[in-house]
């Protein structure tokens, strides 16, 4: 089998983490190059952007886009109008509009866009899933609590208009949330606490409540120290089911009934093979959609200035 030749753009923490090795492991995939203005790896081309790659006519099936959300849309523009399947890292997108252009120029050229959502793909996620369609939701609690200075070290672009503060690590929470709970839920108030000297939210407090009326409670904080905390709550009418690890672990009336390897982004390179092969694509947008609604409608309060 001809592997998929794929070319990796950007090159910070998280491809180095999760890309690379998630890459190497897939026979499917063979790393062609790399696009990144600071770093390489041995043994790949390097290319500083990603119209040097293409106008160097290396043979490139697909692009994995790991940049921040603000530059990403015209660098997934440029991939497909060169006729390349297209990943993208979480969040899809800068704005919903843009997420909604790249499905619509994939779908007219016949290639792949997926919009990736690796959380989703933790070990107790679908056996969550399964567990709580056959149950009636009554209350859920998140809490997605992290320490920014750990995982996202010096990175300015987080803070900046279209970089999400601490919504980048907790869209992970809400697209967990859309898959597992099975009715459809709505925002209907929230705070969000934006340091004075930087445009994106560092906490926030967000109530949802879905169409049957449950109260979905969301906490989120990029100040946590010590134990970090990537909790779903979920009480129904047959006890309490519990995810954690950031859905790694599965617990039901406080018993452990699933966990599983860290398997998120070999799910995700696995997800967009079977894409390509099927020639279809994935574009929920639905985690999105919801900070973009927390965007609209929270009350914002000042929070002291963050600085590293």
């Amino acid at each position: 089998m001809t592997p998929i030749h794929l070319a990796l753009v950007g090159l910070g923490k998280i491809a180095h983490d999760q890309h690379v090795p998630a890459i190497a492991a897939d026979p499917r995939f063979e790393l062609a190059a790399v696009v990144s203005r600071h770093a390489g790896l041995d043994g790949v081309p390097h290319f500083t952007t990603l119209e040097d790659l293409l106008a160097d006519g290396l043979a490139i099936d697909a692009v994995s886009l790991c940049t921040p959300p603000q530059p990403r849309h015209a660098l997934a523009h440029l991939a497909l109008a060169t006729g390349k399947h297209v990943m993208l890292e979480k969040p899809p997108g800068a704005t919903l509009s843009e997420v909604e252009d790249l499905r619509q120029v994939a779908a007219a050229r016949g290639l792949t866009l997926q919009a990736t959502w690796h959380s989703r793909h933790a070990a107790a996620v679908e056996p969550a899933r399964a567990w709580l369609a056959e149950r009636w939701i009554k209350a859920v609690r998140i809490n997605w609590k992290e320490d920014v200075r750990v995982w996202h070290p010096g990175q300015d672009w987080i803070w900046e208009a279209g970089g999400l503060g601490v919504f980048d690590p907790a869209i992970n929470a809400l697209s967990i949330a859309t898959r597992v709970l099975p009715r459809p839920f709505f925002l209907s108030r929230g705070l969000l606490h934006v340091p004075a000297n930087r445009q994106s939210p560092i906490q926030a407090e967000l109530d949802f409540r879905d169409t049957a009326g449950a109260p979905i409670r969301v906490e989120l904080d990029f100040l946590q120290t010590g134990p970090q905390s990537w909790d779903i709550e979920v009480d129904t009418d047959d006890g309490a089911l519990k995810l954690t690890n950031g859905g790694a672990k599965l617990w039901i009336n406080g018993q452990l009934l699933h966990e599983g390897p860290d398997r998120e982004y070999p799910g995700l390179y696995d997800a967009f093979a079977r894409l390509i092969a099927d020639g279809a694509s994935d574009v929920d947008t639905s985690p999105l959609r919801h900070v973009a609604d927390a965007f609209l409608l929270a009350e914002r309060r000042v929070a002291p200035a963050f600085d590293w």
